[in-house]
């Protein structure tokens, strides 16, 4: 089995039961983090092992929790998945905050009964991308936009979980089906039927994914590992980067250092970047 394991460097850590699921590092070097079950953000200084309460939202918005983060620099945003309820019968509303102050900005419910906004990218028109896990659908909100577009809604993404640009092709995986997509976007930016890329080896319950110098990478959340993924045309080849985790479900490529976090053990952890 191709492997490129990497001995792990700093560890941040949450508070106990907190189970970041996602994790972004901002402009100034800080990691910010999710909590599944809180109604909190996490922030760790550059440097720093321990992630203290950067925004709680308990006062204005109840018993939610939070999914997806995403330091957008050029626009000082912090995006950010809340969700509410738990289970299937789950809704969300896509937040942003002001990424220094935490002071909060745009919120958007996603349409429906049932939702899931999951993840995000910033693509290279600088339009964010959402994921709706529970909803097969991606939305993408333009700049200056008030509210999101529907970009695609197929069968094929029930279960869409982490979304990324690689270049400037649109890549999305399905922690359900366990398959990895890219999304063909033609010159006015619609959205073509996925196109499954097909890996060398299966990954099992794909979750974060980022991209970074020409390469996925991504958590498996049921194989317990961080793996990076080498697209070629419709084919993949799949090395595991950092194994013996627990619950793997987010990765952030921040120069020469990977984080991954390890939802069930409230931490990520660095590693140098992989080649």
């Amino acid at each position: 089995m191709p492997t490129q394991a990497a001995e792990p460097g700093l560890v941040v850590t949450t508070d106990p039961g907190s189970d970041p699921e996602s994790v972004t590092e901002a402009p100034d070097g800080s990691l910010i983090l999710g909590s599944a079950p809180k109604p909190v953000i996490y922030r760790a200084a550059k440097g720093a092992t321990e992630a203290k309460v950067f925004i709680d939202v308990s006062a204005a918005e109840g018993n939610v929790s939070f999914l997806g983060v995403l330091a957008d620099g050029p626009t000082n945003t912090l995006w950010a998945c809340q969700i509410i309820g738990t289970g299937k019968n789950r809704h969300s509303i896509l937040r942003s905050f002001d990424l220094t102050s935490g002071s909060p900005k745009l919120r958007w419910p996603l349409p429906g009964d049932i939702n899931l906004c999951n993840d995000f990218v910033v693509g290279p028109d600088k339009a964010l991308y959402i994921a709706d896990t529970f909803g097969s659908k991606i939305f993408r909100l333009k700049p200056g936009a008030s509210e999101p577009e529907l970009l695609i809604e197929d069968r094929t993404l029930d279960g869409v979980d982490g979304i990324t640009f690689l270049g400037n092709e649109l890549y999305v995986n399905n922690v359900i089906s366990n398959n990895l997509y890219r999304i063909p976007l033609d010159a006015a930016g619609k959205a073509g039927p996925p196109v499954q890329i097909w890996p060398d080896k299966p990954i099992k319950g794909p979750d974060g994914m980022r991209a970074a110098n020409g390469k996925l990478y991504l958590t498996e959340n049921r194989n317990g590992r961080a793996s990076m993924v080498t697209v070629n045309g419709d084919q993949a080849t799949v090395v595991t980067i950092l194994d013996g985790l627990t619950r793997p479900t987010a990765i952030e490529p921040a120069g020469d250092t990977l984080w991954v976090g390890d939802r069930a053990k409230d931490k990520a952890i660095a590693i140098p970047m992989p080649k």
